[in-house]
């Protein structure tokens, strides 16, 4: 049996290729939209991909799934389970708890684990050829290394009420009639590591086993001692603020994202022609320069969208193509970097790409205005916006400042001035730099604290000092 790991830094996520290689078959669980890797695991070891199925309905991702299956022939399995709200609107087979998807002597068992989703369903795999029993378990959003998927994604993104606290008791009943009935040696492959925003302490382990969880992870004492509601308050306890964009990719998810096919390689534009589609409105330009280098000078009207390891997350947090038709020309250093960028967007649902720059010279210029931390106390601000999560805010923030996450801000304006200046700042700037320029596309006005929270924090530490004799 093979079994491989392919792993999307910037999302934090996960998806497995298993195969079978006496009979040369294979299945994908919880594929991403760009299909290159799976593609190329195929025929590096001579496979062919005949089935595709995912966990559960994603919501910080758009689904391979179909895409995977037109490109191969592959058949589709999807969750049956969770009732009538939580099925997928496209033609799949539908998995029940129980059953299973089989190629050569490999068994995939799927088990309704709901949870962190009604619909949620992990995959028990048995190599046959070796054991009777399953070795492996391919836990999607159900068990990570030292956490568990949230239960409350559908209050903060989906339009629930309160479905937290019935998700939290699904998610205990789930490891007590599943994952802890399983021998400890079984193998753990959860669907996200360290940084995603499904869990609040995910380890950066890309695996673990049912008897390491059961003896370390925090809530196994909780099952220990049948304290479901000590389960459900340390659960829900310090959640991340989640991504607005989520409720858009459970919404495209469910009913289906569009099958690309082949694709259009992203294409190099002219300055001049760039210029007169800024001048009309009918593009998004894409700085994808750190911050340091866009405060040096950008494009005007341009998403600052750092070209590095969260690209997609950042964009999807700066652009919602469900309200804002434009699509986007990228600001990068060649073809294959463009093409790179492109395959990250798709991800998150983003398919304008339009095409590429390498230069911003010739462009309508803008310098995005900074405020020195010494001068906040004079500034005559109408908000003062910390778009850093909940928890570091609690932790620590400039007096008189409100939080709203980069992450929301764009989908929450109604909670912003409608006139005057608007100051943010985030830790250290980088997020900071992305919703400042969202929110100057949406029409406000904004300036960044220059440093962000961590240079206001020095400065204000200085004036505390007292002064040398």
């Amino acid at each position: 049996m093979l079994l491989e790991r392919i792993y999307d830094e910037d999302l934090a996520q996960a998806g497995y290729f298993i195969g079978c290689q006496a009979k040369g078959e294979a299945v994908v669980i919880d594929a991403r939209r760009d299909i290159a890797d799976y593609l190329a695991l195929a025929a590096r070891h001579g496979m062919r991909i005949v089935a595709v199925t995912e966990t559960h309905i994603h919501a910080d991702y758009l689904s391979g799934t179909r895409e995977l299956a037109a490109a191969t022939g592959a058949e589709v399995y999807v969750s049956g389970e969770g009732g009538a709200d939580w099925q997928y609107g496209f033609d799949a087979h539908r998995l029940h708890d129980t059953d299973t998807i089989t190629i050569g002597n490999i068994t995939i068992q799927a088990r309704h684990t709901p949870g962190h989703t009604p619909e949620h369903l992990v995959f028990l795999v048995t190599d046959g050829a070796f054991a009777d029993e399953p070795g492996y378990l391919i836990s999607g959003d159900f068990v990570f290394a030292g956490d568990l998927g949230r239960p409350d994604l559908l209050d903060e993104a989906a339009g629930g009420v309160d479905t937290r606290f019935e998700g939290a008791r699904q998610l205990f009943s789930s490891l007590q009639r599943v994952f802890l009935t399983l021998p400890d040696h079984v193998q753990v492959y959860p669907g996200h590591g360290a940084g995603s925003a499904c869990g609040k302490a995910l380890g950066a382990l890309p695996s673990t086993t049912v008897g390491y969880e059961r003896t370390n992870a925090w809530w196994s004492r909780h099952l220990a001692a049948d304290d479901e509601q000590g389960f459900t308050d340390e659960l829900l306890d310090g959640q991340p603020d989640a991504h607005a964009y989520f409720a858009r990719m459970k919404k495209q998810n469910r009913e289906g994202p569009t099958v690309l096919g082949d694709r259009t390689p992203v294409a190099e534009l002219t300055i001049e022609d760039v210029a007169a589609r800024l001048e009309r409105d009918e593009i998004t330009f894409v700085d994808t320069r750190p911050p340091a280098r866009a405060h040096e000078g950008t494009v005007a009207g341009a998403l600052n969208i750092p070209d590095g390891p969260k690209t997609a997350t950042y964009a999807a947090w700066a652009y919602d193509p469900e309200t804002d038709s434009r699509p986007l020309v990228v600001l990068a250093d060649d073809h294959d970097a463009a093409q790179w960028l492109a395959d990250r967007l798709l991800r998150v649902g983003i398919d304008q790409t339009a095409g590429y720059v390498t230069t911003i010279e010739g462009l309508p210029h803008f310098a995005p205005p900074l405020l020195d931390p010494a001068d906040l106390d004079g500034f005559d601000a109408a908000l003062l916006l910390d778009v850093r999560q909940r928890g570091e805010y609690a932790s620590g923030h400039i007096p008189g400042a409100t939080q709203l996450s980069a992450a929301r801000v764009l989908w929450h304006q109604d909670e912003l001035p409608g006139s005057g200046t608007i100051v943010t700042y985030c830790q250290s700037g980088m997020r900071n730099t992305v919703a400042a320029s969202a929110l100057r596309r949406a029409g406000h006005e904004v300036v960044e604290l220059d440093g962000s929270y961590n240079a206001w924090n020095t400065w204000n530490q200085t004036q505390a000092e007292p002064a040398q004799s």
